[in-house]
């Protein structure tokens, strides 16, 4: 099992370490360290602490993800979803929500708002070519070209 270290930031509520809410999720819950109540308007953006840095081996990365509750539910997101953080990083972890939602959105203290994902990180090179778009069957069509009818497609 992968080891990640991290470190309280002293500004926020006390929270527990994040954890796996079951043996199956894929996800660590981040909460919100903060110390009162945050309130999200609808179509604002708001970054919001988590409270915690991290030291995340080379190699892989952090993945902040969506809640799909808040999603769903109220309309919350996070912004860049998934947001990266990088193995080099050692600030603290915020998240970025923002309301899709169609009313106020209250972020309470130690409130749960995001998942932190980790995953492995493959690097490669780029090498500049030719490339012919009509050697597969999809060929540069995309949007939905495998699925939908496109607007402007007669097929």
């Amino acid at each position: 099992m992968l080891k990640i270290y991290f470190e309280k930031v002293n500004h926020g509520i006390k929270l527990e370490k994040p954890k796996y809410e079951t043996s199956f999720s894929s996800g660590m819950d981040l909460k919100a360290a903060i110390n009162q109540t945050v309130e999200i308007k609808v179509d604002e953006i708001k970054l919001i602490p988590s409270g915690i840095k991290l030291i995340i081996p080379q190699g892989y990365e952090g993945q902040i993800r969506s809640r799909s509750g808040l999603a769903l539910n109220f309309g919350i997101v996070v912004l860049n979803s998934p947001g990266t953080i990088d193995s080099d990083y050692r600030g603290e972890i915020g998240v970025i929500l923002k309301n899709h939602g169609k009313s106020v959105f209250q972020i309470e203290p130690g409130m749960r708002i995001a998942q932190l994902v980790f995953a492995s990180v493959i690097k490669c090179t780029m090498e500049e070519t030719k490339i012919n778009s009509f050697e597969t069957q999809r060929s540069n069509k995309g949007f939905g070209s495998t699925g939908l009818k496109l607007r402007d497609n007669d097929d």
